[in-house]
């Protein structure tokens, strides 16, 4: 994966696929310790244990279409390349968290990408689906959910062709607030 966003999608893609409800992406960028983390928490189906076990194996998958499931396995790799962590939990029942640290000074650290069009794409996309996105640069937070969105366009359905490019604005205007862009 070439940038941050398309990992993003890719792990939300999982936690819908394992009918989660709720999903939960935090971004917390400390840039006094050079630091960010990406964490996904949803509460879907979660994962036996045997299959945790294997989930960064890129020939453990649940797909009946391929053989192989490359997006843990790749975010793993490309957060552990720049000296980051990676780590995933999961209950059967209760969901499952994934946290992968990113060190934004190394050579090797992804690009943040269009995080803005990823979290309109997936908001209103999924409308059933309740998407709190929490953005923290150390004590400034930005915080929104799917449940407040549909309030605030008072009736119009998510997937108004209007609503998108509303949406992803509002997303890039409070990210351009928050600065994440520049990470050094």
């Amino acid at each position: 994966m070439k940038d941050l966003s398309l990992h993003v999608l890719d792990i939300a893609q999982n936690s819908i696929a394992a009918e989660a409800k709720v999903i939960q992406i935090t971004l917390y960028f400390n840039r006094g310790n050079d630091y960010f983390e990406l964490v996904v928490k949803d509460n879907g189906k979660g994962m036996e244990k045997d299959f945790l076990l294997r989930v960064t194996d890129p020939f453990t998958t649940t797909r009946i279409t391929r053989k192989v499931g490359l997006g843990i396995p790749l975010l793993k790799r490309n957060a552990e390349l720049t000296g980051g962590s990676f780590s995933i939990y999961s209950e059967p029942g209760a969901g499952t968290i994934l946290t992968a640290r990113f060190i934004p000074s190394h050579i090797d650290c992804l690009p943040l990408g269009d995080l803005a069009g990823t979290f309109a794409l997936l908001i209103c996309s999924y409308p059933k689906i309740n998407f709190i996105i929490e953005i923290i640069v150390e004590k400034t937070r930005f915080c929104i959910s799917t449940k407040e969105i549909v309030e605030a366009i008072e009736g119009v359905p998510l997937s108004n062709s209007s609503v998108y490019p509303l949406v992803k604005e509002f997303f890039n205007t409070n990210l351009e607030g928050l600065q994440i862009t520049n990470l050094g």
